[in-house]
């Protein structure tokens, strides 16, 4: 079981190190909270980075996902959606007996209750987590909704440590269809805006464009709203369509063909490639003009 009641005194477990696991660790060690991480990537060249980062900070790295679970009282995954179910089998044999396994990961129902049944069966404790947006505004305090039958369990103690959830359902499933039917909108209409302003450039009418658009949804400063749909797309593309294969799955276990989820899983990961090949720059820079990524897009379309 947990160590102690007060979850300031517990350890906390990171399993990835990218954009969420940095911002939890930051914010839970600013508050005195023990943390460790382990990610694959930690172990690469390109790993030195985040070493560092995390040495900063006062991050223990662990060097396999046995030794982070050995003395965690709460494990936090937060790995790309198509390692949910490889960090739950990796991490299941070390768990403690009653350890916390916080699943942040943007993974279909299905997924979730296979990778509960992994950490139950484990003797852990599975929660599954739905981030509902962009963790970067929020922290850790991003709106966060728990599902399954120890969420209520957790909650509290998710509260002390300056999380800002809230229990969704006891049924495992509810909360992640929730999270992945919000991003068939939210996701979709990134690429939709992707495509939309880049052909409406091509042809020079981007400015009647965005225009009638204003008449039509007077609330959404469309070029200040496409300018950040470009960033986060180049900066995030990759993660971005293996959650939408996910969330085409989600379509699929109802029986529905996912045929928007699949393109905008494919418009991402074009535009992954394309930031990979290193066309978009530092893709660390600060948030420019849309038309800049457009003319860079169609220019290698030529």
């Amino acid at each position: 079981m947990t160590s102690s009641n007060d979850a300031r005194q517990w350890h906390i477990g990171l399993v990835g190190y990218g954009e969420v696991g940095r911002t939890l660790a930051e914010d839970l060690r600013a508050a005195g909270v023990i943390v460790s991480a382990f990610d694959r990537l930690l172990q690469a060249p390109s790993g030195e980075a985040l070493q560092r980062h995390a040495a900063a900070i006062g991050v223990r790295l662990a060097s396999s996902h046995s030794d982070l679970v050995a003395g965690a009282d709460l494990v936090v995954s937060a790995v790309t959606a198509d390692q949910t179910l490889a960090v739950a089998q990796a991490c299941r044999a070390g768990l403690r007996a009653g350890a916390f396994f916080l699943d942040f990961n943007s993974a279909s129902p299905g997924t979730k209750i296979e990778a509960a049944g992994l950490v139950d069966g484990a003797g852990g404790r599975y929660v599954e987590g739905a981030v509902m947006t962009s963790i970067g505004p929020y922290r850790i305090r991003v709106p966060l909704l728990l599902g399954g039958p120890s969420a209520a369990r957790l909650h509290p103690h998710l509260e002390t440590l300056g999380f800002q959830a809230k229990v969704g359902s006891a049924a495992l499933g509810v909360v992640s269809a929730t999270k992945m039917c919000r991003s068939i909108l939210i996701k979709g209409l990134e690429a939709m805006v992707i495509e939309c302003f880049s052909a409406a450039r091509a042809y020079g009418v981007e400015d009647a464009m965005l225009a009638s658009l204003a008449e039509t949804f007077p609330g959404i400063d469309w070029e200040q709203q496409g300018s950040y749909f470009f960033h986060r797309v180049i900066q995030h593309g990759r993660r971005r369509a293996e959650e939408m294969h996910e969330v085409a799955r989600t379509v699929s276990e109802v029986g529905l063909e996912p045929m928007s989820a699949s393109s905008t899983a494919e418009r991402q990961a074009w535009v992954a490639d394309l930031a990979a090949r290193g066309l978009f720059g530092d893709g660390d820079a600060p948030l420019g003009d849309w038309r800049i990524e457009a003319d860079r897009i169609l220019n290698a379309t030529v």
